[in-house]
């Protein structure tokens, strides 16, 4: 019998070979007794056979069952659960941490592609470079040597609305530029760029990138008067949640060509396919693919498996969830 914890996982199987390639299967190999070749969706699936009486810990991801009471009797040793994606509100209930249960989600290193898209998006939302693509594209001609005024990301004034994890983290990126941040976030405390309320940052800011929670406070928080306040020429980037902006005010906006914007996800999602947005010129449309994806799927095995060896360890977890984490999360 192995000497190692008996570790369970629980998520689509579908996703498992991307989250957790070879090298870090072997890692978790060396940490814990578990079969890659039983990844279920449900506690109920038969080739669990035993393991969950004597599961110490959870590993969830994408497609995770809901852990709530009866799933915990069925699994009276559990130490852990440590999750490969983002949130856990949608799978975790509230029992598992009153019954002491240790909580670690992988949602910083999903935060990183988002923050690195963010930033590309102000960065060439900067540089008119949206602008200039569609110009380029539609003249097909451009006047070598001449200086294109009103553009470039020297001094600009960027404003960052939620101070997230991924709002951080673009702050953290911002820094190496020469760009003036500025936030909006009624919570934060512990920041090191100026806090403005939101009408100020709305009407000061060139570029504002949306990384706040999508709660029933900041459902639709930029609608028609909030997007009017920002300045002829702004761009608007949201890789948040698209119930944050009015999808119909936002549009009437771009109609104008007052405003540009650099699109992630929207509301509804997808679109339909009448939707202007698809065709203006001013509106940078992706299909959701801030997050994690490809080969950044690995980044977040890699956070659980390095989670894992610190629990094991006895040291403190880096990425934990605590209940009150649950209770502001979206």
């Amino acid at each position: 019998m192995s000497d190692r914890p008996s570790a369970v996982v629980a998520m689509s199987a579908v996703h498992w070979p991307s989250l957790f390639p070879d090298p870090i299967r072997r890692r978790l190999g060396e940490l814990v007794a578990y079969d890659p070749a039983v990844i279920v969706e449900r506690l109920d699936d038969p080739r669990l056979g035993g393991r969950l009486a004597d599961a110490e810990l959870l590993i969830t991801g994408w497609g995770s069952p809901v852990i709530d009471g009866p799933a915990l009797d069925a699994m009276p040793k559990l130490r852990a659960v440590l999750h490969a994606a983002g949130s856990v509100k949608a799978h975790l209930s509230p029992e598992v941490w009153e019954r002491g249960i240790a909580v670690s989600s992988a949602a910083d290193a999903n935060a990183v592609p988002v923050a690195e898209y963010a930033l590309g998006a102000i960065l060439l939302a900067g540089k008119g470079a949206f602008g200039f693509r569609e110009r380029y594209r539609r003249e097909r001609f451009f006047e070598l040597g001449l200086i294109h005024a009103g553009v470039g990301n020297y001094g600009r004034t960027v404003g960052i609305i939620g101070a997230s994890r991924i709002g951080r983290q673009v702050i953290a990126l911002l820094r190496q530029f020469d760009f003036h941040v500025q936030v909006y976030d009624p919570y934060a405390a512990d920041l090191d760029v100026p806090v403005v309320d939101l009408p100020t940052l709305l009407a000061t800011s060139d570029v504002v990138s949306v990384h706040a929670p999508a709660t029933a406070e900041t459902y639709r928080m930029l609608g028609r008067a909030e997007l009017a306040l920002m300045p002829d020429g702004a761009t608007l980037v949201n890789t948040a949640r698209g119930q944050l902006v009015d999808t119909e005010a936002l549009a009437d906006e771009l109609r104008s060509g007052r405003l540009a914007a650099v699109i992630d996800v929207t509301e509804p999602e997808p679109l339909p396919s009448g939707s202007p947005l698809y065709d203006l010129p001013n509106a940078f449309l992706t299909p959701h693919i801030a997050g994690s994806h490809g080969n950044e799927l690995a980044r977040l095995g890699a956070c659980v498996a390095d989670e894992l060896g610190r629990f094991l360890a006895g040291d403190p977890l880096r990425h934990p969830v605590t209940l009150a984490d649950l209770e502001r999360s979206a």
